[in-house]
């Protein structure tokens, strides 16, 4: 996730976009650059690291200038290093871009610059490809340059550019990603994200897809694809300056759950191609190397283990290998079995998760090859692994991790198809039905967070329970954890979560009148079981709401309540039923006047054993 924010006016442009810039720290980055036309020359700085080592680089007199692009980048493409930082420039350094998402055919547009034009790329990058494409195709017409480059691109992007023989505007074009732009007294102003400019005006443009911007000292104007020039009315931004950082929302957390269509869309839209054949280049296994492997261990902390819960059948189901969930801080001492034919699959949000890094480390030393799914590139445990599979959740804020854990689900479930079609234990048939059930996962997520008010009402009902359990069969035990883990972590309430078919087996003693369960009934091939353990459960006076696929009346009539999401196939069921339980939680701690994105005695990134 990056940030965009350019400047035109008769004030300083590099405190003006280093301010814009720190006011889109909370995304997170791991680079930051500038570029600032001054005196018809192009001057550029960038870094890796946080905004402070920028400064300390931009501090001169030299940049001084009216007109300027500033960038943070969170790395996707290319380690986060200085070369690998925005803005790219062209060849001649006459033109300079900043750029927010994908061009998912970069590598044939590289491979066209470097053949045809004899161009030598400074960066890993595939933004750099567009400074070079709207190089290639300047003539003194910066717009008309950034058009012709922008038929070539495909994917989504939020562009902006400058250059030094027009020293007078910035040219941004977007497609997919946010931009947004505004007027202060002292010009005009461009951005990725409203709270860059809220400290100099509350009135913005907001830029639709495949329109392009121009943004002046005294102007900005707007433009379709066919250069017609657009009438926009400026929209009036009420929020404060920490609201409009969580884009609206009170919460960061309830940010990132309304972000999980966008996650999973993501995670799925960089792995497919337009034909949805799966595109999973980046892990570099042969038929032979999958076929030597006769174990996996998936290996992680908290909410990313409950992930492997959910992938661990379905890895076995398609790829006919035997797995094994684990959770780290237990794995490296209890002397597991892991030699040259072992697989251990890392899973961390950060990548820095300490109990999965020492595991992980455990493990090379015992000669297995490893795969790990994080979310941040160039992360420690990313550099560990042999192969890496990154999910495009975004940064994450909240403590409680909620898009983290559908993308992770999400990339399980590729890599299972992957692995299977090498193997051929996958008719391509059932690899297409499954990707295109996950396809309509993002829909089916938006449906469930449409029903907030549903799920405030239930919350209401229930947010002074001091006795809740969360219970369910295959694939729903994962979530019932992951259900419970949620509800502890941000509501305090000393929840409970186990297998509904070991109920009787001791736990069946706590049941009284007082005890909340929730019932998670989305496996079919299970149903019948999860009704009778919901009639065990009201044999005992509890009170019992389920979870359930919509149109189910079967469980409407044994239940006291019921929340219903889309119906969908029982292996994407887990992705979207989720969804109501990170919204119950939200809501009940809500109501019970928790520090939602902070809770007690709890960190983001658990970087200690």
């Amino acid at each position: 996730m990056c940030g965009i924010v350019g400047y035109a006016g008769a004030g300083s442009a590099k405190a003006m976009i280093l301010s814009g810039l720190r006011s889109l720290e909370y995304r997170g980055y791991d680079s930051a650059g500038i570029a600032l036309v001054r005196k018809g020359k192009l001057l550029v700085r960038k870094e890796s690291g946080k905004l402070d080592a920028l400064e300390s680089k931009v501090g001169a007199a030299d940049f001084d200038a009216q007109l300027g692009i500033g960038h943070t980048r969170w790395a996707t493409h290319g380690a986060p290093t200085r070369e690998n930082a925005h803005p790219h420039t062209s060849v001649d350094g006459r033109i300079a871009i900043v750029h927010n998402g994908i061009i998912e055919n970069f590598m044939q547009l590289k491979q066209e610059l470097i053949t045809k034009h004899g161009i030598r790329f400074q960066s890993e990058t595939d933004s750099e490809v567009i400074a070079h494409l709207i190089g290639v195709h300047y003539r003194g017409d910066l717009v008309g340059a950034l058009r012709a480059a922008a038929k070539r691109m495909h994917g989504a992007y939020a562009v902006a550019v400058v250059c030094a023989d027009e020293p007078d505007q910035i040219v941004a074009i977007r497609k997919d990603a946010p931009l947004v732009a505004g007027i202060c007294e002292e010009g005009g102003l461009l951005a990725s994200d409203i709270p860059a400019l809220l400290k100099y005006t509350r009135d913005v443009y907001l830029i639709e897809n495949d329109e392009i911007v121009i943004v002046t000292k005294g102007a900005v104007q707007i433009f379709d694809e066919e250069m017609t020039r657009m009438n926009r009315t400026k929209t009036h931004i009420d929020w404060d300056a920490q609201a409009a950082e969580k884009g609206g929302y009170e919460h960061f957390m309830i940010k990132e759950i309304n972000e999980e269509p966008m996650g999973v869309r993501e995670t799925l839209r960089h792995r497919l191609d337009a034909n949805g054949e799966l595109l999973l280049d980046d892990l570099e296994f042969t038929k032979e190397e999958l076929d030597a492997i006769d174990r996996i261990y998936i290996v992680a902390c908290g909410t990313a283990s409950h992930a492997g819960l959910v992938g661990k059948p379905v890895i076995e189901k398609y790829a006919r290998i035997p797995v094994e969930v684990d959770l780290s801080s237990e794995f490296r001492y209890r002397n597991p079995i892991v030699t040259e034919r072992t697989l251990v699959i890392c899973i961390s949000q950060s990548g820095e998760t300490s109990d999965t890094l020492e595991a992980l480390r455990e493990a090379k030393r015992r000669g297995a090859k490893i795969l790990s799914i994080v979310n941040v590139v160039g992360s420690s445990v990313a550099r560990a692994s042999d192969h890496v599979f990154y999910t495009w959740a975004g940064p994450e804020i909240a403590v409680a991790s909620t898009k983290a854990y559908t993308t992770q689900i999400v990339s399980l479930y590729l890599i299972a198809l992957h692995m299977g079609r090498l193997r051929g234990t996958v008719k391509e048939a059932e690899s297409k039905k499954l990707v295109g059930e996950l396809l309509e996962a993002p829909d089916l997520i938006a449906k469930v967070i449409k029903d907030e008010k549903r799920i405030m009402e239930l919350a209401k009902a229930h947010y002074k329970k001091e006795k809740i359990f969360f219970v369910g069969r295959g694939s729903d035990v994962a979530t019932a954890q992951e259900a419970s883990l949620k509800l502890k972590e941000i509501t305090y309430i000393n929840s409970f979560a186990i297998a509904a078919g070991e109920l009787k087996h001791g736990t069946i003693a706590l049941i009284t009148r007082d005890v909340l369960f929730f019932a998670v009934a989305t496996q079919n091939y299970l149903y019948e079981k999860m009704l009778s353990n919901i009639e065990e459960m009201k044999a005992r006076q509890a009170q019992v709401v389920a979870v359930a696929k919509k149109g189910d009346k079967r469980i409407s009539q044994a239940a006291d309540d019921t929340f219903f999401f889309p119906d969908c196939s029982d292996e994407v069921a887990p992705i979207v039923a989720i969804i109501f339980f990170q919204m119950f939680a939200y809501h009940v701690a809500k109501l019970r006047g928790r520090n939602i994105d902070q809770p007690r005695n709890l960190a983001k990134s658990v970087t200690v054993e």
